[in-house]
């Protein structure tokens, strides 16, 4: 092999009228070697013969599995060995199917996006982070509402991810947007969803879900499973309020955290230039979006009142959303109903009310008032810190002295029938 500028110089010397042989043994090189490069005009890589390949005679069929598999070489070296009896490493494999590696990951990542006209969807996603709140490292969810065509956003906190929330977060977002969607874009979560069949894409919502749409007149689908970016525009609002409006926050209460981030919303999210349609959402809402909403017309809450039935257990509470409620002591082991409204809970017996307490937001609380257990000597709430005071007029029985307890032994054996 000779070097580009020693070709340059044969072509030069060749364009003089010198011969190869001059030109070989003024560059010290073959005859037959100044012959070729003349012949070819110029320098050229040096390339090494092509020889068939083991797996040639199985291009296609290669190709054709790792497009199904979705690029996983492993798995077609596999069914090679299993269908045709070749044996061969990952790497042969991985070498001979290089040139499609990059046609996969381009069919993978490829998104179509969809734009929507105002007033025709709502995409919705819980997104969860630890905050501090209150002092202590506290997991919060948030739920995002996103309109498709504005791209205004509405936030609200909860601290557990159950159709509650969903539903109460979905009317909170109407009432913040003023009115109801055509559509409701959702991802496919079990509070929502019983079942979507990826392939034939029939999907089952869940009967109270569904109940709430026919309620509010919005139309429900579910993005494609295990595809959250069908529903993208909400994916990066979950991502935008996290490192926006909570990242290196910290707050005293929940309600000063759902405050904080009414504020965000108010004077950061919705007068901010948007990335994709160049202007702040809030212009384009007021301009295009609020008119085509469908009105709320006054509705009262879809989850206005619950009533349900349960049975006291031993500690002289109900459970309801896994949070515990105290009752009176004397209705342990009755069925008593329990209605909620308003972020209150009401338990009734016989049809009168027995106690009231505010709903709780948490997991797994215990909502106690102590006149519930008044009147029980040594009566305690199993998880609790205090006791419950006797009351006085019950008295504690005085303590046996220690010659009450002892019996003589000839009574135990006479009970035996003998001794020992």
């Amino acid at each position: 092999m000779q070097t580009p500028e020693d070709v340059q110089a044969m072509l030069k010397l060749a364009s003089l009228g010198w011969g190869a042989k001059r030109i070989s043994r003024e560059l010290g090189c073959s005859r037959n070697t100044v012959r070729s490069y003349l012949r070819q005009g110029g320098w050229q890589p040096y390339q090494s013969p092509k020889r068939p390949g083991r797996l040639a005679p199985y291009r296609d069929w290669l190709a054709d599995r790792f497009r199904q598999h979705r690029g996983n070489c492993d798995v077609v070296r596999q069914e090679l060995l299993r269908e045709h009896g070749v044996t061969v490493s990952l790497r042969t494999v991985e070498r001979a199917l290089a040139h499609l590696r990059r046609e996969v990951f381009a069919q993978t990542a490829a998104t179509v996006r969809f734009e929507t006209p105002p007033g025709h969807q709502l995409q919705i996603d819980f997104g969860t982070v630890r905050s501090l709140v209150g002092g202590e490292q506290t997991k919060i969810y948030l739920f995002v509402a996103t309109l498709g065509y504005s791209r205004r956003t509405y936030v609200c906190v909860f601290l557990h991810e159950r159709q509650s929330a969903w539903l109460q977060g979905l009317e909170n977002a109407f009432r913040h947007f003023g009115g109801t969607p055509r559509e409701l874009l959702i991802d496919n979560a079990r509070a929502l969803v019983n079942e979507h069949d990826a392939q034939t894409r029939e999907v089952a919502f869940n009967d109270r879900f569904h109940a709430f749409c026919r309620y509010w007149g919005v139309t429900p689908r579910a993005c494609a499973p295990y595809r959250a970016r069908t529903k993208g525009k909400d994916e990066r609002g979950v991502g935008y309020v996290k490192r926006n409006a909570i990242a290196g926050h910290h707050f005293v209460s929940l309600e000063e955290l759902q405050a904080h981030l009414l504020r965000w919303m108010r004077e950061v999210a919705d007068v901010r230039i948007h990335g994709t349609t160049g202007e702040p959402p809030i212009d384009r809402f007021e301009r295009d979006e609020r008119s085509v909403l469908a009105p709320l017309a006054a509705k009262a809450p879809f989850l206005q009142v619950r009533e349900l039935s349960r049975r006291v257990h031993t500690d002289a509470c109900i459970e309801l959303d896994t949070n515990r409620y105290s009752v009176p002591w004397k209705l342990i082991r009755e069925t008593v109903t329990v209605v909620v409204a308003e972020r209150t809970v009401r338990v009734l017996y016989a049809g009168e009310e027995v106690a009231c307490h505010a709903q709780s937001s948490g997991r797994r609380c215990s909502v106690i008032e102590r006149a519930h257990l008044a009147g029980i000597f040594g009566a305690h709430l199993v998880g609790a810190s205090w006791l419950a005071r006797p009351s006085a007029e019950v008295a504690p029985p005085p303590p046996a002295t220690t010659a009450e307890l002892l019996r003589p032994l000839a009574e135990y054996e006479s009970a035996l029938g003998g001794s020992w």
